[in-house]
């Protein structure tokens, strides 16, 4: 299962992946209950990485030993595989149905519609970006798409002098695609992230968002 919460007073979100070895132990209410015990104790005790959680105290023993008695109750080999936590002074969470798939997004501003938190929630949910926008994305990708770029042009027959202004172009697209600010919004092709937040208050922006989903 793949759960994310936020915290009572909004400012902080968890997520926690809490692995199985089959489907059927994964809906089951008891695997499914320890999941959200430990998230609800993440949220509690702010640990900072997943070594953190795994030695918190849980029910007279620790997050990690428990995962371990756990294994013994269901039958079945258990782990706390992923924990990560977005601090701002607004966080949404979403959970897509099925629990296979999570996100948090951070606000920079709070006490807005709860809907327009929701929408960016489901945005990263739907559209997988990989950064908030153009300046986030890591130089070692921004290189690999140009290079992309560049061969696909030469593939296509096209002059040497042009495949630089060809490969910029199609790192616009990839910017368009891939950086949630700039992707168009899934309720509205005519505007995207960036214009949908500014349409509803010129200073709300994302600073920051986890996404995990499961590959089955």
């Amino acid at each position: 299962v793949v759960l994310s919460k936020v915290r009572s007073d909004g400012k902080l979100g968890a997520m926690i992946v809490l692995n199985s070895e089959t489907d059927f132990v994964a809906k089951n209410a008891e695997f499914i209950s320890l999941a959200n015990k430990i998230l609800d104790l993440a949220l509690a005790k702010n640990p900072a990485n997943l070594d953190e959680l795994q030695a918190l105290p849980l029910e007279n023993t620790k997050v990690g030993d428990k995962v371990i008695e756990y294994i013994g109750i269901i039958g079945e080999k258990l782990s706390l595989a992923y924990y990560e936590k977005v601090e701002a002074v607004h966080v949404q969470a979403y959970i897509h149905p099925g629990n296979k798939l999570a996100t948090l997004v951070g606000f920079s501003k709070a006490g807005l519609s709860v809907q327009v938190y929701k929408d960016v929630a489901m945005q990263v949910a739907a559209m997988n970006p990989i950064a908030i926008d153009k300046e986030d994305v890591p130089e070692k990708i921004i290189a690999q798409e140009i290079e992309i770029g560049k061969e696909q042009a030469i593939r296509d027959g096209k002059p040497e002098n042009m495949l630089e202004k060809i490969a910029q172009g199609k790192l616009g697209k990839f910017y368009k695609e891939s950086t949630l600010l700039n992707q168009e919004f899934i309720k509205d092709n005519k505007m995207n992230i960036r214009q949908y937040l500014q349409s509803v208050d010129k200073e709300l922006t994302v600073i920051a968002f986890k996404r995990y989903t499961l590959n089955l």
